[in-house]
């Protein structure tokens, strides 16, 4: 059993952290709203710390999942930061879905107080936290892997080490690029099989024993033909992921032009008031203009 820290409670983070509790691990816990906190505590127990630096104190790992760039460096860096109270050998370990010049950023940073580094953003979604079946893909030197796998492994179905530093961030590009192209494509299915007079349930589910199947059609079409969105990893989060992934593909030179417009698709959705709806929520606008 270790002694963590874990930083930033949201969708995400309150039940990985929760998994650590359960699993026996010491948590220490701090998020920005401290009721958010508090209902943590009451419901796995654990310590709750005012700063991230004191959540950092003397403890062996630190794994942080915050929003974005910036927020990930307000809770690392600076004089309340979690770097200013890990200790020499110490690991942090990232969950944020974030760009890879900013995990190389902090790797710098951390290896300037002796302390091990790994981004490491997650796939799998809300549920896949809730459960602890997340996909984590990690970047970073294997000797800290080895090291934090263990505790990892408390929320996680799948985690491997891709390559060094940004390596995580980079395949988590990668996982996101595909997602959104599949929810296009079912979007357009589902809307093609009704405007054809199909029954669009048989279709999928006949189509999903052949070459078309996937985790997106298994688990969303029935909830994009009733127009549910209600749920899940939301257009908001997507289009920052997705932020992240055409910068990257500005500098390395990827072409992704199906990328490209199913973000500018999903800004429609935003546009119709869906910001904070499910990705499946494509098809939403093809039905708004048929």
């Amino acid at each position: 059993m270790a002694k963590v820290a874990f930083i930033g409670l949201g969708v995400m983070g309150y039940p990985m952290a929760g998994h650590l509790a359960c699993q026996g691990h010491e948590v220490t816990v701090y998020n920005r709203t401290t009721a958010r906190a508090l209902q943590w505590q009451e419901q796995y127990g654990g310590e709750i710390a005012a700063t991230p630096r004191e959540a950092a104190l003397g403890v062996e790992l630190v794994m942080v999942c915050v929003g974005n760039d910036d927020d990930l460096r307000q809770v690392v860096l600076g004089a309340e930061g979690a770097l200013a109270g890990m200790a020499a050998g110490s690991i942090l370990v990232d969950h944020t879905t974030a760009s890879a010049d900013v995990a190389r950023e902090l790797a710098v940073q951390a290896a300037e107080r002796e302390v091990g580094f790994l981004d490491a953003p997650v796939s799998g979604g809300q549920a896949g936290a809730e459960n602890g079946l997340l996909t984590i893909m990690v970047g970073g030197e294997a000797v800290f892997f080895q090291r934090a796998e263990p505790v990892i492994d408390s929320y996680a179905r799948m985690s491997r080490l891709m390559g060094p530093v940004g390596s995580g961030q980079l395949t988590k590009m990668v996982n996101q690029i595909c997602i959104g192209g599949l929810l296009q494509g079912l979007s357009e299915a589902l809307h093609f099989a009704q405007c054809a007079g199909l029954d669009a349930e048989a279709a999928m589910e006949v189509i999903s024993k052949g070459a078309a199947q996937s985790w997106q059609l298994e688990h969303r079409h029935q909830t994009m033909l009733a127009g549910k969105f209600d749920f899940g990893f939301a257009v908001d989060w997507m289009r920052k992921d997705f932020a992240i992934v055409l910068d990257e593909a500005r500098g390395n030179g990827a072409q992704l032009p199906v990328t490209a417009l199913v973000d500018q698709f999903y800004a429609d959705v935003q546009a119709m008031g869906g910001g904070r709806w499910d990705t499946s929520s494509l098809i939403a606008r093809l039905k708004r203009k048929a």
